[in-house]
C-alpha cells in the first residue's frame, strides 16, 4: 500500500521543517487521559469472585451472568490488558495512532466495512437485554482494571463501551474466512486474475503487510461416541490453532452463575463469553472452513461523475465519505491520513486506476455473534444447541459436538449465498444487474452436517465437509451447487484423523489421546507427495545432495523430536506447501530440498539433525526440543527460521482441551496451554509454568466442583482487592 509510505515521508519532511520544538513534544512521553473516578463507581455493580488455580487459571463465580462478564473482564486484564486494548482500538479504527504505520491497513478496513455504523444502528434493536448486558458488564470490568492501573492505559481506549466487545466480534467475524485478502487484492498495481483467494488458498491468519493476526490457521475437532469408544464413553477434542499470541490466542477460563451460566474453554481478548469449550452438558469445538462467502464486483463508473455506478440500467449515487486515520509517526507526533470511503448497493466499494470495485460478503449487515456465542454456551440440550446454531449468525466455521447424552455431529456452518446458477462466482462480477446481487442464505438444516453417524465418531481438521466420517453418512457434494465454493480438499491431520479413528472401533480413553498427539504424514499426503517428487528428481552431482538424499528416502513420514529425516523432509516441503496454499509463485520441490540441506548442513553441520534441535518451544528461559510439526494433528508450527537455523514455535497445538462423558454422564475435562494463564506478564509463575506439561504431552485437570477447586488455589479474590 504505497499511499501510507508516502504519508510517512511527507510526515517526517514536516518535522525536519518544524524543527526542535516539535521533535521536544514528539518524544515526550504520552499519559492516556480518563476520569478513574465514574469507572470505579460502575463496578460497585457487580458481585464477582475469583479463585485462581495452582496455575493460575481464573474460575470466576458471580450471581448474574453478567457478573461473571464483568469478572472475566477484569481477570483477563491482568493477565493481558495489552492486547485487548490493541482489540479495542481496531475495532475503533484507530489503531494507527498508538501502534503506527503497519497498523493503518487495519484502521482503513475497519472504516471501509462500516463496522461502527452499523453497531450504533442495531445495537439496541438486534440484541437481546442480558447480551448487551454481559458486554457492557465485560467493558466495565477492562475499565475497572484501567482505573487501577492508568499507567498501562493506551491514549484513546478507555472507557470501554458494550459496543466495542459488539464490534470486535463484528470485525474479527469476515476475517475468519479471509474477508481482508480480497481488500488487499484490490490494491495491486494491476486487477487480479481472480476475486481473490481460491479453493485450497491460506485465506486466514496474519494480515499481509501488518503485525496483526486476524483469523484462525488450522484446528482439530473430533468427538467419539459411545458405540466406538472402549468403554461406552462420549469423547471430545477441542483443538484449535491459533497464534500464540496477539488478539486471537487462546485465554483459558471457568465461568459459573447463579443463572445457570457454567462453561470452561477459551476465549479471545475481547470476548466475554466461551468461544469453545463445554458446559456440564454438552460441548464444541471450532475448525475453520473456506466456503465462498465474498463476491467482488466491477462497477460501471457514469464517464460524466464519478461518484455514480450504474445498476439495473440506471445511473446511481456512490454514498462518498472520508476516513481520517491518525497515524502515529513517533512519540506524540501524529499525521492524519484522510482516505475515501465507498458504498454502493453491493456493500463498500474502493476505487483504484484499474477499476472501481465493490464488495459484498456473508454477514456484512450481522451484530449477533457474541448472542449466538453466548446461547450456544447456555443450551442445556441437543435441541437447545441446535437452536442457537440456527441462528446464523455466524459465517462460517465447522462445529463439532459431544454431550452427556452420548450424541455428536458435525455441522459446517456457513453463510451459503444463494446465488444465481450460469455466474463464475470465482470470477470478478459485472455489479451492473441486480440478478448476483444476492440476500438469502441456505438454512442452517440443509448445510453439510453428520449426526450420530452409525460409524460412531465425526472429525474434522480444516478438510472438506464431504468427509466428515467413514460410511454412507457423509453429506453428499452432488447435493450442494458449485457457486456455494465448499471445499474438497484433504489435510494431512484430515487423512490421519480418519485412518486412526477410522481404524479402531473400540477406542478407549489412553488411544484417544495418543491419536491426537499423532506425529506422522498420511501416504497421501501433500508432504509425501513433495518427498517423492525429490526422490524422483535428477539432482546436481554434489556429495552433500547425495546424502541428503539417503537421509530423505529414510524418512518414516513421522516428526518425532529424535527423527533424524524429519527436518530435511518438512524443510522441504513447507515452502512448497506454503506456496501453493497462499496461491503465491509455485516453488519448486527440488531447489527446495537443495536449500533444506544446504541449511541444516550450515546451521547444524549435517543434514540430518534430530527433528528436536530444529523444532523448539521457546517461552522465557525455557528452549527446549518438541514434536509435532505442520499439518500434523500434533501441530506444532512456525513457517520462518531463525538466524540459527531452528524454528521457533509460534502456532498450531496451543490451548486444547480433552473432555469426556462417561457411560453413567459424568464428566471429566482435562487442558493445556502452550504457555500459561499470565500471557505477557515475565514476572509470574504462570508466564511458563505449562510449557513443560505442554511439550511432554501431558495435560491438567479441570477442578469443576469449588470444594475440589480449593484444594488446588493459588488465590482468592474480588476485583481491586
Amino acid at each position: 500500500m504505497t499511499w501510507w509510505k508516502r504519508v510517512v515521508a511527507g510526515a517526517f519532511l514536516a518535522l525536519a521543517a518544524l524543527g526542535g520544538a516539535v521533535a521536544l513534544f514528539a518524544v515526550m512521553p504520552e499519559r492516556a487521559e480518563f476520569d478513574p473516578a465514574p469507572l470505579l463507581d460502575a463496578a460497585q455493580r457487580y458481585d464477582v469472585r475469583i479463585l485462581r488455580d495452582e496455575f493460575g487459571v481464573p474460575h470466576i463465580y458471580g450471581e448474574t451472568d453478567a457478573d461473571v462478564a464483568y469478572g472475566l473482564g477484569f481477570a483477563h486484564s491482568e493477565d493481558d490488558f495489552a492486547t485487548i486494548q490493541t482489540v479495542i482500538l481496531a475495532t475503533r479504527g484507530r489503531l494507527a495512532s498508538v501502534k503506527g504505520l503497519a497498523s493503518a491497513p487495519i484502521d482503513y478496513m475497519a472504516r471501509l466495512m462500516g463496522i461502527w455504523k452499523l453497531v450504533e444502528a442495531r445495537y439496541e434493536t438486534d440484541l437481546a437485554p442480558e447480551t448487551r448486558a454481559i458486554a457492557e458488564a465485560h467493558a466495565a470490568g477492562f475499565n475497572h482494571y484501567a482505573a487501577l492501573h492508568p499507567e498501562q492505559a493506551l491514549p484513546g481506549v478507555i472507557p470501554a463501551t458494550g459496543k466495542d466487545v459488539v464490534a470486535g466480534f463484528v470485525f474479527r467475524a469476515p476475517m475468519f474466512y479471509g474477508f481482508q485478502r480480497h481488500i488487499l487484492a484490490l490494491f495491486d498495481d494491476e486487477r487480479s486474475a481472480s476475486s481473490g483467494p481460491r479453493q485450497g488458498q491460506l485465506a486466514l491468519g496474519m494480515l499481509p503487510g501488518t503485525d496483526f493476526p486476524l483469523g484462525l490457521i488450522g484446528s482439530n475437532a473430533i468427538a467419539v461416541g459411545p458405540a466406538r469408544s472402549a468403554d461406552g464413553a462420549t469423547r471430545l477434542l477441542v483443538n484449535s490453532h491459533q497464534p500464540y499470541t496477539g488478539p486471537v490466542s487462546w485465554y483459558e477460563a471457568r465461568l459459573k452463575s447463579e443463572q445457570g451460566w457454567d462453561m470452561a474453554g477459551g476465549v479471545f481478548p475481547g470476548s466475554p463469553v466461551i468461544l469453545h469449550g463445554h458446559n456440564r452438558h454438552l460441548g464444541w469445538a471450532s475448525t475453520v472452513n473456506r466456503p465462498d462467502l465474498v463476491d467482488v464486483y466491477v462497477l460501471e463508473i457514469n464517464p460524466e461523475n464519478r461518484n455514480q455506478y450504474r445498476f439495473d440500467g440506471e445511473w446511481r449515487d456512490l454514498e462518498v465519505g472520508e476516513a481520517e486515520i491518525s497515524v502515529r509517526i513517533f512519540g506524540r507526533l501524529r499525521w492524519t491520513v484522510r482516505r475515501e470511503l465507498l458504498r454502493s448497493v453491493h456493500g463498500p466499494a474502493i476505487r483504484r486506476d484499474h477499476g472501481t470495485y465493490a464488495l459484498r460478503y456473508a454477514g456484512m449487515d450481522e451484530i449477533r455473534q457474541l448472542e449466538q456465542y453466548y446461547r450456544l454456551g447456555k443450551a442445556q440440550s441437543f435441541d437447545e444447541w441446535r437452536a442457537a446454531m440456527a441462528m446464523q449468525a455466524l459465517p462460517n466455521i465447522n462445529y463439532v459436538y459431544a454431550d452427556r447424552e452420548g450424541n455428536i455431529g458435525y455441522f459446517y456452518n456457513a453463510l451459503l449465498p444463494l446465488r444465481a446458477e450460469g455466474y463464475d462466482w470465482q470470477a470478478y462480477l459485472s455489479g451492473d444487474r441486480s440478478e448476483t446481487l444476492w440476500s438469502e442464505f441456505l438454512p442452517f438444516e440443509s448445510l453439510p452436517q453428520v449426526v450420530n453417524p452409525p460409524s460412531g465418531f465425526v472429525a474434522n481438521s480444516n478438510h472438506t465437509p464431504f468427509r466428515a466420517t467413514i460410511g454412507p453418512e457423509n453429506p453428499d457434494p452432488a447435493d450442494f451447487s458449485p457457486a456455494f465454493g465448499i471445499e474438497t480438499d484433504m489435510t494431512n491431520r484430515g487423512l490421519r484423523a480418519l485412518e486412526l479413528f477410522g481404524a479402531d472401533s473400540s477406542i478407549s480413553r489412553e488411544e484417544f489421546r495418543r491419536y491426537k498427539f499423532d506425529k506422522r504424514y498420511s501416504e497421501k499426503s501433500d508432504a509425501a507427495r513433495i518427498v517423492a517428487e525429490v526422490l524422483a528428481a535428477e539432482l546436481p552431482d554434489e556429495a552433500l545432495l547425495a546424502e541428503a538424499r539417503r537421509v530423505l528416502a529414510a524418512w518414516d513420514r513421522n516428526a518425532d523430536a529424535d527423527n533424524t529425516s524429519a527436518a530435511l523432509a518438512i524443510l522441504t516441503a513447507t515452502p512448497v506447501v506454503l506456496a501453493e496454499m497462499r496461491g503465491e509463485k509455485p516453488v519448486d520441490s527440488v531447489e527446495s530440498f537443495i536449500e533444506a540441506a544446504r541449511t541444516l548442513e550450515r546451521h547444524h553441520g549435517r543434514v540430518d539433525p534430530p527433528w528436536g534441535q530444529v523444532n523448539r518451544m521457546r517461552r522465557g528461559a525455557l528452549d527446549l526440543a518438541v514434536g509435532g510439526g505442520p499439518d500434523t494433528l500434533r501441530a506444532i508450527e512456525s513457517f520462518e527460521l531463525e538466524e540459527d537455523g531452528t524454528y521457533t514455535a509460534n502456532s498450531g497445538d496451543c490451548y486444547f482441551m480433552f473432555v469426556e462423558w462417561d457411560a453413567r454422564g459424568r464428566l471429566r475435562s482435562e487442558s493445556i496451554h502452550q504457555f500459561g494463564s499470565a500471557t505477557l506478564d515475565e514476572r509470574s509463575p504462570h508466564y511458563a509454568d505449562q510449557v513443560p506439561l505442554f511439550v511432554a504431552e501431558r495435560t491438567k485437570k479441570l477442578h469443576l466442583e469449588e470444594a475440589e477447586l480449593r484444594r488446588h488455589l493459588s488465590r482468592e479474590y474480588r476485583p481491586g482487592e
